[in-house]
């Protein structure tokens, strides 16, 4: 059995990753953490695991997560890259579902999250854990950095064509509108009920923290330097992103073949048959990617239509994903989960 621990285990995302770690097989939960909640019995806040989990919040400065083989962090920005690097070098491997990991460019990453990093010389040990991009580095990984829900769904969508340089790179575009969840169990004004319901709008459009995340991503796939406009939308439901991605063709090629080629065998990517169009609820509660390829009246422009749990294959599920590959198990152990339907 695999001993794991879950530092910040409050949130929207460690709930998620209790619920799919209760029922993993080859998992044993020993330590959950919570500064506010030490003491507290998880599933007197989270009564959908009662049954499941005979586990308190405990402190982290005093829990024994040196004692796991590996912990996820599923935490603030800013709270891994002070507390992984004793872990690590304990021996014990790291899955960090904040961003603290995610940007290779220091001082890019300070520029973007406003903080100076803590420990930038784990930065570049650490490996970008989306499994369909980077699968055999995440097996040997010691530290990986998961990836952010927009990240997953923008990049996800656009793999296809800029691996084989099938598109114009400096004109991107990525439409992305996400769940109220994505924001996090926080109390803020923008996602209370009366103001996020019945409603719809943009936010960050000069700059989203993703941005950088998703360029040196996508730059990493076509192998240089992409421009890429992003626009994130808050909507009025609680989980699931869905990404419009749009691109100029400049090679020609049989697109659905394209995309169904490079997904064949990955688990959690589903490619749709032409002219379909995913919706959210299809991967509500699962760690799944559907996507659609469509070239509006044989145009030249493609546009990718790609829809996630953002708190599953956007967070939670992917972080689970990672460790199976990082532990040796099937990468599908413990996440053969249906989305949740109406």
């Amino acid at each position: 059995m695999i001993r794991v621990g879950i530092v910040g285990g409050t949130g929207y995302t460690g709930v998620e990753l209790l619920r799919l770690l209760a029922r993993h097989p080859e998992v044993q939960i020993a330590s959950i953490t919570s500064r506010g909640d030490a003491g507290t019995d998880v599933t007197q806040m989270f009564p959908n695991l009662r049954g499941r989990l005979r586990l308190r919040f405990e402190d982290p400065a005093t829990a024994n997560l040196k004692s796991c083989d590996a912990v996820f962090f599923a935490t603030p920005n800013g709270v891994a890259m002070e507390q992984a690097p004793p872990l690590l070098d304990a021996g014990v491997r790291v899955i960090d579902l904040a961003a603290d990991y995610r940007i290779s460019d220091v001082a890019d990453w300070s520029r973007w999250y406003g903080m100076q990093h803590a420990s930038p010389e784990w930065v570049g040990k650490a490996v970008y854990g989306l499994p369909e991009m980077n699968r055999a580095a995440i097996r040997n990984a010691r530290l990986v950095a998961n990836p952010g829900c927009y990240p997953t769904a923008v990049q996800l969508g656009f793999m296809p064509l800029l691996e084989r340089g099938l598109v114009e790179l400096h004109h991107l575009v990525a439409d992305a509108k996400s769940g109220v969840s994505g924001a996090g169990r926080k109390a803020e004004v923008a996602t209370l009920f009366a103001e996020a319901s019945d409603n719809f709008k943009a936010y960050a459009v000069p700059g989203h923290r993703h941005l950088p995340e998703i360029r040196q991503g996508l730059s990493a796939m076509a192998g240089e330097p992409v421009g890429l406009t992003f626009v994130p939308h808050l909507t009025p439901m609680i989980r699931g992103i869905h990404a419009t991605l749009y691109a100029r063709i400049r090679s020609e090629a049989d697109l659905q073949a394209l995309f169904a080629e490079r997904y064949r065998d990955e688990p959690f990517v589903d490619v749709l048959p032409a002219g379909s169009h995913p919706d959210t609820r299809s991967v509500r509660a699962a760690n799944t990617c559907r996507i659609a390829v469509h070239r509006p009246q044989g145009g030249e422009v493609v546009v990718v239509l790609a829809v996630i749990d953002n708190l599953v294959k956007g967070a939670a599920g992917q972080a689970v994903q990672n460790l199976n590959i990082m532990f040796g198990l099937p990468e599908t152990e413990g996440l053969q989960q249906i989305a949740v339907l109406p």
